[in-house]
């Protein structure tokens, strides 16, 4: 079993606890108040053992995020501001009734314009 350090708790926490969908970078400075020793090499090793259990989400890109929020759900990205929102609307693509094999999970990225940028 696998025990629970000041480190982990102290991330998984700032994860949840934010919508922003930060970079390994961010969360490091983030953490990094509370826990002054803590490296970047050590953020980045524990969210990708977080990744691996599923215990946060990986948003792959030029620049990878991590989203605290595991329930399923899909991500807007705004091409102007690069800010993340997750979209709670169930999208229904009946992903179950493609052949090439059986589908366990998947991620949808829509990409446009926020409601701030497009009024600018």
């Amino acid at each position: 079993m696998e025990r629970k350090t000041s480190q982990k708790e102290t991330i998984i926490q700032y994860l949840k606890s934010v919508k922003s969908h930060p970079t390994a970078e961010e969360v490091y400075l983030a953490v990094k108040r509370k826990l002054p020793r803590i490296s970047l090499g050590t953020v980045y090793r524990i969210l990708n053992n977080f990744k691996e259990k599923g215990e946060v989400l990986e948003l792959e890109g030029e620049i990878n995020r991590y989203d605290g929020y595991v329930k399923p759900h899909n991500h807007f990205i705004c091409e102007k501001c690069q800010k993340i929102y997750d979209i709670e609307e169930k999208i229904d693509l009946k992903p179950e009734k493609i052949k090439i094999g059986k589908v366990n999970k998947y991620q949808i990225y829509f990409y446009g314009l926020c409601k701030k940028c497009k009024g600018r």
